[in-house]
Formats: C-alpha cells, structure tokens, sequence
C-alpha cells in the first residue's frame, strides 16, 4: 500500500482533506543535485542508466516533498525507438538529423518491440520503485502524437513547427500514416509501464496550442483519445494539453482521469468547459515561482480556492524553470501543504 495516496485519490476524484501536488520537471535542473549528475553523464545517457534515471526521479521527493513522483525520463526516447535517430545538442535541445519530410521517409519509421528498445524504461521504473518504497505513487509518461510528430518532421524545437503543420496540409496521409504509428507505439510503451509499476500516466502535449481548434481534432486529439481509450482500463490517464483550453469541452467527455490546465485559462474557466466533474491539474504560472515564498504561498491559496479542493491536483501550468530557486519551489509544495479550507 502506498502510505502517501493523497494523488491517487484526487484522480478517483474522492473527497480529500487538501489537494495533492507535484511539479511538472520536479526532477531537473533548479536542483543542485540533479545539476551534479548532469555534469558527468550527457542526457540521453542519464535517461538510459536505470539507477541514475532513479536517483533523479527520488531527488524531488526528498529535498521538495512533493505528493508524487514522476519518472526521468523524455518524450523523444520513443521516436529514438521507432528509428528515429535523435540527439540532444547543448544549447540547441532535441536534435534530429534526419527529419521526417516524405512518404517514403514514413515508410521507414517502425512500431518497435518495447522490450528490446525501451526496456531500460522499464528497469529505471523497477528501480524507482524501491528506492521510492511505497512512500508515493510513480508517474509514467509520454509525449502526444502531435508532439512527437513536430519533433520528427520539425528535427527541433520550433516556436511555429511550421514545417510539421505543412506536412499535415500538403501530405496530408502520410502525416496520417505517421500520427498512428506513433500512437501505436505509444499505447504498447505506456502499458508496458504499468506493468513495471507506474501508479498513472500522464500524456504531454506540449505543441497541440499551435493548431487551429479544428486542426486539433484532426491531427491531435483523436490520437490522444486513442491513447486514453486503450489505457484507461488499466491505469488512471492525465492529459495535460498546453494551449489547448478550447479543446477542454471535449476532452472532458473522455476516459481521462483528469485534465492539465496551463496558466492562461483561470480555475474558473477551466472548470465551466469541462462541467465541473472531472479532475483538474495546474495551473500555476512557472515565472511566478520567482516571487518572494510569501507571495507564492498567497497565490497557491487563492488558486486552490478557485479551483476547488477537491478533484483538483496542484501543478504548475507547465514544467518548472532551471533558475527557480530550491526555496521557491518549496514554498509552492509548502503552500499546498499548509491549506486549510476556509469554512462556510
């Protein structure tokens, strides 16, 4: 039994004495120690050693005390496993050397054997999940795909992921053929991952704001949906959808455990698009987290009050900052911790 199943329930959208929390990026770089491990091992290296993916997926827990641990790992190990080559530049970010940019090219992307590929996954949950020794539930995750998607046409970041949104529109069966294939490996990587131990996953899609409401449907959500209606069954389902408000009305109706909410749409709003039934999670701006700890802790209160304490997981509106400072970010868990429902 997990003694600290404060998240689990919130999920369940049980009532609770005070909301959950975790961050998004909680293992990461405003860490000292997460900084230590970096200078000696390159990214994608900490993400295969199962004890070193561990040691940063526990860090968080020990030094913020969060309600939940979520896994290191990163969205692009999966297309790395369906013969995508990609590479993690220094001052760049994702790199992919060879782009998605043909029909012909989709034809050489496979669904993988998650064993032989991503098992190493696998081994870092089994691991965590000593290390963690029930204290909170473990949280598996992946990238939509549409994220995946703009990464592999895109070959990197891009503040328009024009060139993966032309794809779509000039290709429009191939990106197709692509999208599915992703989502099929996606379904097999998250359900091998509950059966190494995760407590829930969570699908991140960080780019689905870049499309028009009607193109969302078309080339983002019905993959998702696909995702969650597969997963559902055997393990609570977060979707987190950054820029992806308008889309909220429909997500609702999903099999979906709860729904990410990023910083521009109020608790108040987020709440009137989805009816008001399903769990929430966010929002809270990350910048903000460079407020003084008291200001923090004075916003924390207002946003669980507008959102509600119950069915309601506080986070952050998307990952947290390399510079917040370790204080800050206990400040915001702190706050969380600290509340106290105000009486009727």
């Amino acid at each position: 039994m997990i003694k600290n199943d404060l998240f689990l329930r919130a999920l369940k959208g049980e009532t609770v004495e005070r909301p959950p929390v975790w961050m998004m990026r909680q293992a990461g770089r405003y860490l000292p120690e997460f900084r230590e491990l970096r200078d000696k091992y390159d990214f994608f290296t900490r993400c295969r050693m199962p004890e070193i993916a561990a040691e940063i997926t526990v860090q968080p827990i020990r030094i913020v005390k969060p309600d939940a641990a979520i896994l290191f790992s990163d969205i692009l190990v999966v297309p790395q496993a369906m013969n995508i080559e990609v590479e993690m530049k220094p001052g760049v970010g994702p790199w992919l050397p060879n782009p998605i940019r043909s029909a012909r090219d989709v034809d050489n992307v496979i669904v993988p054997n998650i064993e032989e590929t991503l098992g190493y996954v696998m081994e870092a949950i089994k691991v965590t999940k000593q290390m963690l020794d029930n204290e909170v539930p473990l949280i598996g995750f992946a990238g939509s795909p549409w994220t995946i998607f703009c990464y592999a046409v895109q070959g990197q970041g891009s503040k328009s992921f024009d060139l993966a949104k032309a794809f779509c529109f000039t290709e429009p069966e191939a990106a197709h053929r692509l999208l599915q294939k992703i989502t099929d490996t996606t379904i097999l990587y998250l359900k091998e991952k509950v059966k190494a131990g995760v407590n829930a996953v969570q699908i991140f899609d960080s780019w689905g704001g870049m499309l028009s409401p009607r193109d969302y449907q078309e080339f983002s959500w019905k993959y998702i949906n696909q995702i969650v209606d597969a997963l559902a069954e055997i393990t609570p389902v977060i979707v987190f959808g950054k820029g992806c408000w308008f889309a909220l009305p429909e997500m609702a109706q999903s099999k979906a455990s709860a729904l990410g909410v990023d910083w521009t749409c109020s608790g108040k709003n987020a709440r009137l698009f989805t009816g008001g039934e399903i769990t929430l999670q966010g929002n809270f701006d990350p910048s903000r987290l460079m407020s003084s700890p008291k200001v923090i802790k004075k916003m924390v209160h207002e946003m669980i009050d507008e959102f509600g304490k119950d069915k309601y997981i506080v986070n952050l509106g998307h990952g947290i900052l390399p510079y917040i400072p370790v204080d800050n970010a206990k400040a915001f868990i702190e706050a969380v911790k600290e509340y106290e429902p105000k009486s009727v």
